[in-house]
């Protein structure tokens, strides 16, 4: 539900396989798979600056918005569709 996540925040879902961190920008949705592609750290427990999320594992840095990392050239994480309906978040796996 959008209720459980604050805006500038992020919660972690599994959503019945992978496991992935929403995070609401300004009251807008975006889902990355949890896992950083340097070394898995959790990028739902990472911390949100403006549309840019950091690995608490190591500070690799991933755009909300596309999964692309912004610290290293050529790396990303997955990103997934996802969709609002009243209250209630979808996300497309």
């Amino acid at each position: 539900k959008k209720s459980e996540i604050e805006q500038g925040k992020a919660i972690v879902s599994d959503l019945g396989g992978p496991k992935v961190a929403v995070f609401n920008v300004d009251g807008v949705y975006h889902v990355l798979s949890n896992e950083c592609g340097h070394q898995g750290g959790p990028l739902g427990e990472g911390k949100l600056e403006g549309f840019s999320v950091v690995c608490p594992w190591h500070q690799w840095k991933f755009d909300v918005t596309t999964g692309n990392c912004l610290s290293v050239g050529g790396s990303s994480v997955r990103r997934y569709e996802v969709a609002a309906a009243g209250e209630e978040l979808y996300v497309r796996v």
